[in-house]
């Protein structure tokens, strides 16, 4: 068979090799680029963030001010220390016992103990915080509940790095609440609260008044004239001195000075009084929280005492050295260690 014109047959059939080839090529490429958007899908899901996944990466960052004072996040392992926990400014919703912080990794965790009840709870530190105040730590509602703290702008705390269990670290990443820690020991809040200011130092607690110290301080019956004598009762002077009794005036002339002393002891008696009503209370503790303060002198069957910004709980008056160290028994029985006797 011919072909009309010029056609040569092996031209023709190159050209439609050629034809094939370009069309498999576009074949090729057409189904590559439906692949991917599959592939994406299956090779690309989103991450877990309630599994462990979920603690990772760990966040730090760059330094940054507030209030005039820079912080500079660090991964520090033991991280140990003492402030005031506030609310947290952005409730997520989410139910979680999570908090801020300035310095620690994002996410962390670490154990949160209120310093006036010694309860003890884990939290997942999960953002930076407080953007303003003084707080160390801003808490979730739910961990403010679960901590047991009264309403109120702050609260003192301890605020310690750990490394729970991964069942914990779930627990928190799903927003339920891990068991308590055991209360942290009388001793040991003092401990901690003197660091805050909120207990004197140990150097200045005042020492433990016995019985024998206040009847030391009592004045004797008969010995409170000679004290007054060289003071103001010289003016008494003239009042005995015309007494019948010395008959030979000129021994009189050289004796009323001395004798007077001795005669007007009974119009100094009173002067003992306050020292010997003096009262003794037995000081349980000072709280910056009136809730706070109320709750432990329901607890320690004390009262309420205004002193500055501080509330003082204390109980009594006593009129003994005695019965203030029986106070003082009973109110280191119900777990304040570091109560101690004052006095009015």
């Amino acid at each position: 068979m011919k072909l009309p014109g010029n056609s040569n047959p092996g031209d023709l059939k190159g050209a439609a090799r050629v034809l094939a080839a370009a069309m498999a090529i576009l074949l090729v490429i057409g189904g590559a680029l439906a692949v991917p958007a599959t592939a994406r899908e299956h090779k690309a899901p989103p991450a877990d963030r309630t599994g462990p996944a979920g603690d990772y990466p760990v966040t730090l960052g760059d330094p940054f001010v507030i209030g005039g004072v820079t912080y500079t996040p660090a991964d520090t392992l033991n991280y140990d220390a003492v402030g005031k926990a506030v609310p947290s400014e952005n409730d997520t919703g989410l139910g979680l016992v999570s908090g801020a912080h300035r310095t620690l990794p994002v996410p962390s965790y670490v154990e949160v103990t209120a310093l006036d009840s010694g309860h003890t709870i884990v939290v997942r530190i999960d953002e930076r915080g407080p953007m303003s105040g003084e707080g160390l730590v801003a808490l979730s509602p739910q961990a403010w509940a679960q901590l047991g703290l009264l309403p109120a702008a702050s609260a003192p705390v301890r605020v310690r790095r750990v490394n729970p269990p991964e069942g914990e670290r779930a627990a928190l990443r799903t927003g339920q609440t891990t068991p308590k820690r055991m209360d942290t020991p009388p001793g040991l809040l003092a401990a901690l609260r003197r660091k805050l200011g909120l207990e004197p130092p140990v150097g200045e607690l005042p020492v433990t008044i016995k019985p024998a110290e206040v009847a030391v301080k009592l004045p004797a019956a008969g010995k409170p004239a000679a004290k007054p004598a060289s003071g103001p009762k010289t003016a008494l002077a003239p009042k005995p001195a015309p007494a019948p009794k010395p008959a030979p005036t000129p021994k009189m002339a050289t004796a009323p000075a001395p004798k007077p002393e001795a005669k007007p002891a009974p119009t100094v008696r009173p002067a003992p009084g306050p020292a010997a009503t003096a009262r003794l209370y037995v000081q349980i503790g000072a709280y910056s929280q009136r809730g706070n303060a109320e709750a432990a002198a329901r607890k320690a069957g004390g009262s309420l005492v205004r002193a500055g910004s501080v509330w003082r709980v204390r109980s009594g008056p006593f009129s003994a050295g005695d019965e203030a160290e029986r106070g003082l028994a009973k109110a280191r029985a119900a777990g304040y260690a570091g109560a101690r006797i004052v006095r009015d």
